[in-house]
């Protein structure tokens, strides 16, 4: 059927529809094949966690995950790096400036073997790790040591396979 045709015989069936709802009569459908609904794939709406659930939530990972490690958790920066006070660049659009390791967050955990620090887990949300001048000196300071900072966003999903999976990439 060509355009032409197709558009006067849907103006015919609105002319017909109007005609029928004037009058009192019921409108005829038209007989379309039955529709079933397309079955669309569950989706799981992640419920979100307080800042000390997601604690829990990484402490448990890291306990059943990862059992040749101690893990210290709410470690400031000074207890690893002590009271140092050097000179980083944190941000593109600043010169060079002396950070104190005091003025750091305090890495949410600290993976330890055999009374050395191995990795740092860092958990932040937003923007935290990339703008946050706290987490910024945490990072320098761990990279300054020599220790994998792993850092997961809150408001991420964090997946349990995820984060045991990113975890291991970083302490291997």
């Amino acid at each position: 059927m060509d355009f032409g045709k197709l558009f006067f015989k849907v103006v015919d069936l609105v002319k017909d529809n109007i005609a029928s709802s004037n009058s009192n009569e019921i409108p005829r459908q038209q007989s379309r094949p039955e529709q079933r609904p397309v079955s669309q794939p569950e989706v799981k709406m992640e419920v979100e966690r307080t800042d000390a659930e997601w604690v829990n939530y990484f402490k448990e990972i890291l306990a059943s995950e990862f059992p040749l490690y101690t893990i210290r958790e709410n470690v400031p920066v000074t207890d690893l790096a002590g009271y140092a006070n050097d000179e980083f660049k944190l941000y593109q659009t600043r010169p060079t400036q002396a950070y104190k390791a005091e003025w750091g967050q305090p890495y949410t955990f600290v993976l330890e073997t055999g009374g050395s620090a191995k990795g740092v887990v860092m958990l932040g949300n937003g923007h935290s790790h990339d703008s946050n001048v706290k987490y910024l000196i945490a990072r320098k300071y761990a990279q300054k040591m020599g220790l994998p900072y792993i850092n997961f966003y809150t408001q991420m999903p964090n997946e349990r396979a995820y984060v045991i999976e990113r975890i291991r990439k970083f302490l291997a």
